[in-house]
């Protein structure tokens, strides 16, 4: 400054870093989050208890469940945790995976920023090495027939065997199978797990109780007691209008002079009810569902016409039924026509689980809708199955749509490490170390899977490196058996990815370093009272 007066264009409250020291900070933040679920990872995974700020108890070794719990204030560790849940979302499994990669990948490159050697250099040779991770994973790749059922369970079972619910594997793999073949699209190939498949959980009862309905199941009770609580092939009529007298937009005010007239708007009132209730009963339905309201009057009108009805449906309730059933969500009374009413249903029941009443609708032609049915010994236990059928339901949806897999237990990894590696000798300059960390950084999938199972890890991933450098192709298959800690090969073993998952995990996680290697300026806007505490 030659003596001058700095001149400050920010507030002088304003945290800031820069250059070297922001980037170093960010990595640290990265290997922060990433060591946190370190253990998480595999068939020995460890879990982890979270306590709530209300006092809930979570336990879970899901990647993605625990990062959205940890409260954290660095930028780079809220990119992290973003990270697990933009995974989660894409192809729901790999959220441990993705989190443990983009943060090795940080540290390995972050001898290199000591160095003095600019980010984007650092950046150009990562996302060369991005593609031909992507296209030797391909290579690899084999194809799998998604009719075949027990093909299928098996690819499930693999994604579920780092859970807790892989004691109950078979029957976890049986419900999400089912599930996402009920409610898949056969003209459009669609499948919309998150709006059309359902999970109740009902404390109680034992996991053998699970089950997928074709149909849908939903927490309500009839709104009289004398209405039919069991109906077969029953006419369901959807609508989203109340039952009951429509009161004024405005702010309405009646004088009433007399008795009689006072009368008279009661009368009208009812009138009101009967001409509602009567444009339903002529078309003969069985059922009724609305989502407003449903007035004592109008009750009394459908007992009486042998009509059952259920009031105050959720709207996301009303959207599955009408999936299963057939029907269609009428908006007016005076409006229903007879190709609106569904008559796909072949049961429509009411029964009591635990200490509330659901009506089933079962037995459905084509139901396009499910609802999977839970059953546990707590809730916590519930919460964390209905966490793996997420994740069991987003794997099955994954392959469907993408029927292409490679070799689990870190051999898609290792045999990407390796080839990269020999790859890496043809590039010239500075590029080359960060091509060749890239591919180093795969190599902590493996060395992950041996340190939770309790092996020697340098010694297992040596093995394995040299078994896939003398090997080649033939070798692209052998990885680590995180519940053995010995070299198997995972083909055999049946432990086997979808390909996409796997792209999305290198993609996202590469991806999310570079971003991360851009920033060289940090500046955090806290207030004098946030910075003194």
């Amino acid at each position: 400054m030659n003596g001058r007066t700095p001149v400050y264009v920010m507030h002088t409250q304003v945290k800031r870093e820069s250059g070297h020291e922001a980037q170093l900070g960010n990595i640290a933040a990265a290997k922060a989050v990433a060591d946190a679920i370190r253990t998480c990872l595999g068939p020995k995974a460890m879990l982890k208890m979270m306590l709530d700020p209300i006092g809930g108890i979570s336990m879970t070794n899901d990647g993605n469940a625990i990062l959205r719990e940890v409260d954290v204030k660095h930028p780079a560790a809220k990119s992290m945790i973003e990270l697990s849940r933009a995974q989660d979302e894409a192809v729901g499994d790999g959220t441990t995976s993705v989190v443990i990669l983009a943060g090795e990948l940080l540290m390995i490159t972050a001898p290199y920023l000591e160095k003095k050697i600019h980010p984007t250099v650092l950046i150009r040779g990562i996302t060369a090495a991005l593609d031909d991770i992507c296209a030797h994973y391909k290579s690899i790749a084999t194809p799998i027939d998604t009719t075949d059922r027990a093909a299928m369970l098996k690819v499930i079972a693999a994604s579920l065997g780092t859970k807790f619910a892989s004691r109950w594997s078979d029957q976890m793999c049986a419900l999400a199978f089912d599930a996402v073949m009920c409610v898949r699209d056969a003209t459009t190939g669609e499948i919309d797990t998150k709006r059309f498949a359902k999970v109740e959980k009902i404390p109680g009862g034992s996991f053998d109780e699970c089950r997928v309905l074709p149909g849908c199941m939903i927490n309500k009770d009839v709104t009289h007691a004398k209405m039919r609580r069991r109906i077969e092939n029953p006419r369901v009529l959807l609508l989203d209008c109340p039952l009951e007298f429509k009161k004024g937009e405005s702010q309405t005010s009646i004088e009433v002079t007399s008795a009689d007239d006072w009368q008279t708007v009661l009368k009208e009132e009812e009138k009101a009810v009967a001409a509602l209730c009567a444009d339903i009963i002529k078309h003969k339905v069985d059922v009724v569902m609305t989502e407003k309201g449903l007035s004592d009057l109008a009750q009394h009108y459908f007992v009486k016409a042998g009509i059952t009805a259920f009031r105050r449906l959720r709207k996301t309730d009303a959207n599955r039924l009408a999936r299963a059933t057939g029907a269609t969500i009428v908006h007016r009374t005076d409006e229903i026509k007879a190709s609106d009413i569904g008559e796909q249903c072949g049961l429509m029941e009411v029964r009591k689980l635990g200490d509330e009443y659901f009506v089933f609708f079962e037995e459905c032609r084509e139901p396009k809708a499910c609802t999977v049915l839970l059953r546990g010994a707590s809730k916590d236990v519930l919460n964390e199955l209905e966490r793996n059928l997420h994740d069991a339901l987003a794997v099955t949806r994954t392959v469907i749509a993408e029927p292409h897999l490679v070799a689990g237990g870190g051999a898609a990894e290792m045999s990407a490490a390796v080839a990269l590696k020999a790859k890496s000798k043809a590039i010239s300059g500075v590029e080359q170390w960060a091509y060749r960390a890239a591919a180093s950084s795969l190599e902590v999938i493996p060395r992950t899977l041996a340190e939770n199972c309790g092996s020697k890890a340098v010694r297992l991933v040596t093995e394995l490196r040299a078994k896939h450098a003398v090997g080649g192709a033939a070798a692209a298959t052998w990885g680590v058996d995180g519940r053995s800690g010995a070299l198997a090969d995972m083909a055999e073993a049946g432990v086997l990815e979808p390909l996409e998952v796997k792209l999305q995990t290198v993609k996202s996680a590469l991806e999310a370093a570079c971003m991360l290697l851009r920033v060289d300026d940090i500046v955090s806007g806290l207030g004098a009272n946030k910075q003194g505490r």
